[in-house]
């Protein structure tokens, strides 16, 4: 029989270690694993987090572990490279950094042994991803297990596959269940068990046979059907030989149909399903990506509560356990690869191996519905190497799973006649219009236009957001890391986004802040600050009501802004979340009306005048929050960059004349400061691109570029794009092109 002993226990690491250790000597700490050795320093900027090789090493005796023929080392995450020595003897290297893999140590272990495990997150070529906005965390960050097993057993060589295959198909009220099993060292006599089990243990179907792949049916099936009714069967099947059972195993499986409908959306075993929901990183303040499986339920708890149907879980293959409960739980999954950002002619035969691994690996999930061929790849336009190495995973995926669909997520600046767009089954494209330029209201026109465009194309969202911190405001402006702002992004694109039913998903980015050790904005260096949920899951920022609002189910009321106490206005607006029909508001006991909206979103102009407790009423339930009047505005809720050459309190604004703190569009909209603009640009972006067109960071500057940066104001613009290009503006040179913009009368704003 089969038995799996965990080695998380106590391994010597070392980042200082040379060489192939013999014994362990003081240079080396131990730690229990799951471990990252970037769970500090990937998370507090600058983007000087270790990235080289590190060793974990381990010795035992064999006689510690069962007795058996075989015996396998199980790693289920080592990022990014890895290799395995047993007694000084190298026996495998693996490249990918988020699958399971194996290696057979049968024939190499002696008496007493050293494991040494050397993981390597250095920058290379040929092993994705290289470019991307989070932190590449080191480690051996999942389980290691050590597998024991007869000489003939269920296979455990193939791309870290379970040796299981299941396969259900629906007849009417019947399904049809396809079992293959792959037996390694299959000897003449053995039997293979083949038994499936309802949720309540009950065998609903069984047979023995010598066959490796079998059918089986199931009557009146129950189907699997999303978060309403997430039922699960399972296969359990044994290696038998003389009415013994030499080796067994188990998954358990949903039987569901989908489509995707370029229309209609999401369609799950014949009626509508919307799919609304968010993106998951799966990294922790202070833990990187080494999580424990409480850490995995409480996040899927929280996805669970916000009301969502589905998870994009970006941008790499995820731990078991949490496909495991999303199948539970009943999430439509976005299973992908970290083919991301920078196309690298020498990683083709990276993205392959590692769409084997996921699709191997994962193949059982009845949650997952697509596989994600790669994300904002084409950011700089495709070539023939992109396509051809997309053309490849593409037929791979519908060649090694007839059952599923494969998609792409584009980035805004990809042309909607980008060819590589006509590979996939359905795409979705990431936007940020309303933060990284651009307006809000451009989001829905936008995805009009697309699918005017190509209507046989099921389109969907798979990025949109924007960063919120501690920080308050109530006039918020897009780019000011508020959590009004990104409440208020949220509701619009909510709008924008829910109401039409041909987008077959919707993704929020992202579920949870999450560490981007590049990154040094929003005055918390290290993170990036889209999450609706903090990077500690401790505080849920009011957008997160939001969404609760449209896609909960369960009866709740929400005061925004209790964060924002002080405040200087003597009326100020406060809203209200909830997904009942009307909401009441009081202020120290006296309503201030009763709000009826359709939108879920509830608006009162609330009298400021000392200290004003407010409690929200929607039928039985209540929720309060407390503001207070003050003289001046509290500059703890105001944004003071560490670091920033520039703050945008800090610039000369001569009413009626431009400055760095107006948007591009108000810039550009005259002729002198239109000529400044492209002035710079020549200089500092790249000047004229092809047929004498301008360019920057590498794409054309065309409509849809002007439309986005013209959202931003001047000193944003200059400060993201500065640190895209690795160019670094002075404060001198800023306060120089202020003082040009000033003299330049700001165009006169139109009435809406």
């Amino acid at each position: 029989m089969r038995t799996v002993i965990n080695f998380n226990r106590k391994w010597a690491f070392s980042k200082q270690a040379n060489e192939i250790p013999t014994v362990i000597d003081n240079k080396w700490d131990f730690v229990n694993l799951p471990h990252s050795w970037n769970a500090i320093d990937g998370q507090d900027g600058d983007n000087d987090y270790f990235r080289g090789t590190a060793y974990y090493a381990k010795s035992f005796s064999k006689q510690d572990l069962p007795d058996s023929e075989c015996y396998y080392l199980e790693i289920r995450g080592a990022n990014s490279s890895a290799d395995v020595y047993l007694n000084g003897e190298k026996l495998a290297h693996h490249d990918g950094g988020y699958s399971t893999w194996r290696v057979d140590l049968t024939a190499h272990l002696t008496a007493m042994n050293m494991l040494v495990i050397a993981v390597d997150n250095a920058a290379n070529e040929t092993v994705y991803p290289q470019m991307a906005d989070f932190t590449f965390y080191g480690g051996l960050y999942r389980d290691v297990n050590i597998i024991c097993v007869n000489k003939s057993h269920f296979d455990l060589d193939y791309y870290g596959a379970p040796g299981l295959k299941i396969t259900p198909e629906i007849k009417g009220k019947d399904a049809a269940v396809e079992i293959e099993t792959y037996v390694t060292n299959g000897e003449i006599g053995q039997d293979i068990h083949y038994v499936i089990e309802d949720k309540e243990g009950n065998v609903v179907a069984e047979t023995t046979t010598n066959d490796t792949k079998v059918t089986l049916d199931i009557s009146d099936v129950h189907l699997w059907h999303g978060r309403k009714d997430p039922y699960l069967y399972t296969a359990k099947v044994e290696l038998v030989k003389d009415d013994v059972v030499i080796d067994n195993i188990s998954s358990r499986f949903g039987c569901r149909t989908f489509k995707i409908d370029a229309d209609n959306g999401f369609i799950l075993n014949g009626e509508e399903y919307a799919l609304r929901g968010v993106s998951r990183h799966q990294d922790r303040w202070g833990k990187g990506n080494a999580l424990s499986p409480e850490d995995h339920e409480e996040d899927i708890e929280l996805i669970c509560e916000v009301g969502a149907t589905t998870i994009r879980l970006a941008h790499y293959q995820h731990d078991q356990y949490f496909y495991d409960l999303c199948d539970e739980k009943g999430l439509v999954i976005w299973a992908e690869i970290p083919y991301i950002s920078k196309h690298m002619p020498t990683g083709r035969e990276n993205t392959i191996s590692q769409m084997k691994e996921l699709i191997t690996q994962n193949y059982n999930h009845p949650s997952i519905v697509v596989w994600g061929l790669s994300n904002e790849i084409g950011i700089g336009g495709s070539d023939d190497d992109l396509l051809e190495n997309h053309r490849i995973l593409n037929d791979m995926c519908h060649e090694m799973d007839k059952t599923r669909l494969t998609t792409i997520a584009a980035v805004s600046m990809c042309k909607i006649d980008d060819p590589y767009l006509q590979i996939p089954d359905v795409v979705s494209y990431n936007h940020y219009f309303g933060w990284y330029g651009g307006e809000t209201d451009m989001n829905g026109p936008w995805f009009d236009n697309f699918h005017k465009t190509h209507p046989n194309i099921p389109i969907g969202c798979s990025e949109y957001g924007c960063e919120a911190l501690n920080w308050h405001t109530s006039n918020p402006t897009q780019g000011d890391y508020t959590e009004e702002y990104q409440a208020y992004y949220h509701e619009e694109l909510i709008k924008q986004l829910f109401t039409r039913k041909y987008m077959w998903a919707t993704h929020v980015w992202n579920m949870f802040d999450f560490g981007a050790d590049a990154r040094n904005e929003g005055g918390e260096n290290g993170q990036n600050h889209k999450g609706l949920v903090t990077f500690d899951r401790k505080y849920k920022k009011d957008a997160f009501y939001a969404y609760k609002a449209w896609l909960s189910d369960e009866p709740f009321v929400h005061i925004c802004g209790k964060r924002y106490v002080d405040r200087v206005e003597d009326v100020t607006k406060v809203t209200v979340y909830s997904n009942q029909p009307s909401v009441e508001l009081f202020a120290n006991g006296e309503s201030l009306g009763v709000k009826e909206s359709p939108e879920h979103f509830f608006y009162f102009e609330v009298p400021n005048k000392d200290v004003t407790r407010l409690v929200a009423k929607a039928g039985d339930l209540t929720d309060e929050s407390v503001i207070k009047k003050v003289d001046t505005f509290n500059d703890a809720y105001r944004l003071i960059e560490k670091g920033a050459i520039l703050n945008w309190f800090d610039i000369d604004a001569p009413e009626g004349y431009l400055s760095l703190n107006d948007k591009m569009s108000d810039v550009i909209s005259t002729v002198q400061g239109k000529m400044i603009f492209m002035g710079l640009v020549g200089k500092l972006m790249g000047g004229k691109g092809k047929d004498g067109k301008m360019e920057a960071m590498g794409f054309e500057i065309g409509p849809e570029m002007m439309s986005m940066m013209g959202g931003f104001t001047v000193l944003r613009l200059f400060t993201l794009m500065g640190g895209m290009m690795d160019v670094k503006f002075t404060k001198e040179q800023l306060l120089d092109l202020n003082k040009k913009l000033n003299k330049i009368k700001a165009p006169k704003k139109k009435d809406k």
